[in-house]
C-alpha cells in the first residue's frame, strides 16, 4: 500500500528541518511537566532562526481531548510559542500519537498547525522521508491495535465528549499514569532485528524507497540501517533524553538538548 504524501518541501541554503516527539507534557507531575515545557520552549527558540519547518511526531501531550468549548488545562507556554512561530511563517506539522489522538481542529484553527493521524511520505530537500508517530505499526501489539480502533471510533469520541470535562479529564489523567513514560527510567533496550518499527520500515522499503524513516513512540533514540541507502531514526523522548533530529539538506542526525542527568 502506497502511503499518503505531503507536498514536496524545498530546503533553501542554510535552513534546516527539525523533528521531535514524545514530550509527554502533563506527566509525571505538574512541576516536572512545567520545567520540561519551559525547556521545550527554549529549544524552539534555539532552532527557530534557521528552521525551514518543525515536525512534532506525536505524544506531545500525555493526554489531550478537545471538547467543543474546552481543552485540557495548561501547556499555554508551548501553545504561545507555536503560535509565535507559525505567525513568523515557520511551518509546524503535527502528528497525533496514542496519547493525544483526540485532537480535532483546535490547533488548526487557533495555531494554523495541520494535524496528521497516519504516517506520510514527503520529499524534503533532496531526500525521501517517511514519518509518523509509530504506534500500531509493524507486527504484534495486537491488543493495542484493537484499543486504537476503539479510541479512534467517532462513537467513542462522541460518548467521551458527553462526560463533563472535570470528570473526563480526571479519568484520562488517571489512565495516563499507567503509561510507560511514567513507570520506567532509562530502561528501554534495543531489540535488534526484533524491533517492530524497524520491521515495518524494512517491509515498506521493499515496496517503495525512502532515504529516512522517522518515528517516535519507542522512547529510545535510534539510528539504524533499514537497507543500503536507507535509515530508521527514532526520536526518543523528552522525560529522560531530550532528543530530536535535524536535517540540513545532506544528512539527518540525532541531537540532544540540555540532556537530563
Amino acid at each position: 500500500m502506497t502511503p499518503p504524501r505531503l507536498p514536496d518541501l524545498a530546503l533553501p541554503p542554510g535552513r534546516r528541518v527539525y523533528f521531535a516527539s514524545d514530550f509527554h507534557l502533563g506527566t509525571p507531575t505538574a512541576a516536572s511537566s512545567l520545567a520540561r515545557e519551559r525547556k521545550i520552549v527554549r529549544w524552539l527558540d534555539e532552532v527557530a532562526p534557521d528552521a525551514a519547518a518543525i515536525y512534532l511526531l506525536g505524544d506531545i501531550f500525555d493526554f489531550w481531548f478537545e471538547y467543543r468549548h474546552a481543552i485540557p488545562r495548561g501547556f499555554i507556554r508551548l501553545q504561545g510559542k507555536l503560535a509565535e512561530l507559525t505567525d513568523a511563517g515557520i511551518p509546524i506539522i503535527f502528528f497525533t500519537g496514542n496519547h493525544d489522538m483526540w485532537m480535532f481542529d483546535y490547533f488548526t484553527q487557533e495555531l494554523d498547525i495541520p494535524i496528521h493521524r497516519h504516517p506520510v511520505s514527503q520529499r524534503i530537500g533532496g531526500h525521501e522521508f517517511h514519518m509518523g508517530h509509530g504506534d500500531g505499526l509493524g507486527p504484534k501489539d495486537h491488543v493495542y491495535k484493537v484499543l486504537k480502533r476503539v479510541f479512534a471510533s467517532p462513537v467513542s469520541q462522541w460518548l467521551f465528549a458527553r462526560i463533563h470535562p472535570n470528570l473526563g479529564i480526571g479519568i484520562a489523567n488517571g489512565w495516563s499514569r499507567r503509561s510507560r513514560i511514567q513507570n520506567t527510567k532509562v530502561e528501554e533496550v534495543y531489540q535488534g532485528d526484533a524491533e517492530w518499527l524497524l520491521q515495518y520500515c524494512r517491509e515498506l522499503e521493499q515496496q517503495q524507497h525512502h532515504d529516512y524513516y522517522i518515528f517516535g513512540h519507542r522512547h529510545l533514540p535510534l539510528d539504524v540501517e533499514v537497507a543500503p541507502g536507507s535509515r530508521y531514526l527514532n526520536l526518543g523522548e523528552w522525560v529522560n533524553f531530550c532528543s530530536y533530529a535535524v536535517y540540513d539538506g545532506e544528512t539527518l542526525a540525532l541531537q540532544y538538548f540540555e540532556q537530563a542527568d
